[in-house]
């Protein structure tokens, strides 16, 4: 397997191309180009990506989420019904939907979000 090309001239990263019978790196900024030893099984790589459900899920570790403010009174934990939360405000889905909210209940930690 091999790693990424970065151009001798530039520094950018080197893309393979085919070009006849014989394949190339080629620099996207310069347009230096190189043969690439052993043809084109040298430049492959692996990549290996595990997803399950719960990628699609925000998750956020943070005791106090940037830009977080406490309600209270206002929302109730669904959890266990306490009523002072963190709330927080986050662009989830494309720019011209509206923004998620999210809360924190500040006793059990349970956290749920609400699309507007």
């Amino acid at each position: 397997m091999s790693r990424l090309k970065f151009c001798p001239k530039c520094g950018s990263v080197m893309y393979p191309r085919k070009r006849s019978s014989e394949t190339l790196f080629v620099c996207p900024s310069c347009g230096y180009e190189e043969t690439v030893e052993g043809g084109s099984e040298a430049y492959r790589m692996k990549v290996t990506v595990k997803k399950s459900p719960r990628d699609k899920i925000v998750v956020i570790e943070d005791d106090n989420p940037g830009g977080a403010q406490v309600l209270k009174g206002s929302v109730t934990c669904p959890k266990c019904g306490h009523d002072e939360v963190l709330f927080w405000m986050m662009q989830t889905r494309s720019a011209d939907e509206p923004m998620t909210r999210f809360y924190r209940c500040r006793r059990c930690r349970y956290t749920w979000r609400e699309y507007a």
